[in-house]
């Protein structure tokens, strides 16, 4: 998939990471894309369904299964905003997605570049494609603003 492609999904999957800001929740969003058609779409909720499992990628992961009427999520390609944590990784790893691309790293809970590397583990029986920094300024600026939002909020 071209750039310009992992460019224009990523807008999609910003316009999410919106989304969640607008409902109050971290600014993170997710598309999951097949055969160049958008085929999942979601944001982080896990404040308004009180769901710590509710990250936009594992939202529109189970977005993408119902779509597809399976858990296989072969040939489909992950835009996230942010760097998958953990938990996320693994469950990218066990839908067998294809090709994850990302915005902004994530210092401190990344399990695809910046902690761990789970998806490019040789060790695991599904390895997964990573492209990263796709918009990763406006990925990384509207975290960064929730967040010193949050503090200042929380000193008044």
């Amino acid at each position: 998939m071209k750039s310009t492609n992992h460019e224009q999904f990523m807008t999609q999957a910003y316009a999410e990471a919106q989304a969640a800001l607008a409902a109050d929740e971290v600014p993170v969003g997710a598309v999951i894309v097949r055969d160049g058609q958008v085929i999942a779409a979601a944001h982080n909720g896990r404040e308004q369904l009180r769901d710590p499992t509710a990250h936009a990628e594992m939202v529109a992961i189970t977005q993408a299964a119902a779509t597809l009427d399976s858990w296989r999520l072969e040939r489909c390609t992950l835009y996230v905003t942010l760097e998958p944590c953990p938990m996320c990784a693994g469950a990218i790893l066990q839908a067998r997605v294809q090709t994850v691309v990302y915005g902004a790293d994530d210092p401190k809970a990344g399990a695809v570049r910046s902690l761990f590397r789970l998806l490019e583990d040789s060790r695991l029986n599904h390895r997964v494609e990573v492209v990263s920094g796709v918009m990763q300024e406006p990925c990384g600026q509207i975290l960064t603003d929730f967040f010193e939002a949050k503090r200042r909020l929380g000193k008044k």
